[in-house]
């Protein structure tokens, strides 16, 4: 199966990420998103994305003309779809949200569409009956940063068609991103299940006074070489994503800790209008410094 038209609902942080990659690799892409102000938001992130792409790349202007002349926009669900082969979610991670989304999709998406979510902890069966083609459903979820974070989760539920799961890794592949084929679902995929205990003790340790973002990820950049810090990774994430998260983890038994967490994100950032990387202000101000062992060595 070869996907001539693809849309992506929703033009955020990281569904401006992925229609962008997409027509980077010479796809058409449609960005649905709810009113012309969410579309003009999107038109920013791409602007940036531009930048990104000339840096990491050397994307020649030519190139990125081309890669934008590829991508268009819609705010209504029913023009955007029309003979789409492949639907990406990326909306918020809420539930509630979803399930509006998939139930009005379930009624305009074309026959031969495939049908994914970008959900990066909510499972492919959780919303599978909802669209009304269990068997083309299932997750695609990607990276953040995709221009140096190059990979795509793929997991389907039990209902998922085989065909299904293997055209979603080809045209992994074919958009230039590594598929990471999960075959069993499970919450939180690989990438999260990973990041989760990771960033949680990171904001514990914050929630609790122990010390500041910037000496946490520096303690951890400096002992391990790594180029960031759990901070930084929350800012790339996206700090709206982070509060969902960090509210449904702390639905669990023992993590009371992570809705305090939440909270404090809330009064703290978001309540400030800082999202993280998608508009340039979170834990670090963006353009972030360079962060290397040997700024923090002499660092005082």
């Amino acid at each position: 199966m070869k996907f001539k038209k693809i849309v992506v609902a929703g033009g955020g942080s990281r569904g401006s990420q992925i229609a962008y990659q997409i027509a980077y690799r010479g796809f058409q892409v449609v960005i649905e998103d709810v009113d012309a102000t969410a579309i003009a938001a999107t038109k920013r992130r791409l602007a940036q994305l531009n930048l990104d792409y000339a840096h990491q790349f050397n994307a020649t202007p030519a190139v990125i003309f081309d890669t934008n002349a590829r991508i268009d926009f819609a705010t209504d669900l029913e023009t955007a779809v029309e003979d789409a082969d492949l639907i990406i979610e990326a909306l918020p991670e809420v539930a509630a949200t979803k399930n509006i989304f998939y139930t009005e999709l379930a009624q305009v998406a074309p026959e031969q569409a495939i049908i994914a979510t970008n959900s990066a902890t909510m499972l492919p069966s959780r919303f599978a009956a909802i669209t009304g083609r269990p068997a083309k459903f299932l997750a695609m979820h990607f990276a953040d940063q995709l221009c140096t974070h190059g990979l795509a989760e793929v997991m389907g539920h039990a209902g998922t068609d085989a065909a299904v799961f293997r055209h979603a890794c080809h045209f992994v592949r074919q958009i230039g991103l590594v598929p990471i084929a999960i075959h069993r679902e499970t919450p939180g995929y690989v990438l999260t299940s990973l990041l989760l205990p990771f960033v949680n003790t990171a904001l514990t340790l914050w929630l609790h006074d122990v010390a500041d973002p910037q000496t946490i990820d520096r303690a951890w950049m400096i002992a391990t070489q790594s180029p960031m810090g759990p901070f930084g990774m929350l800012d790339e994430i996206g700090l709206r994503q982070v509060y969902h998260l960090l509210l449904a983890a702390g639905r669990e038994p023992g993590k009371g800790d992570l809705v305090d967490v939440a909270h404090k994100l809330k009064r703290e950032l978001l309540d400030h209008d800082k999202f993280g990387e998608e508009n340039r202000q979170g834990f670090y101000t963006y353009p972030a410094p360079a962060f290397t062992t040997a700024k923090f060595l002499t660092a005082g």
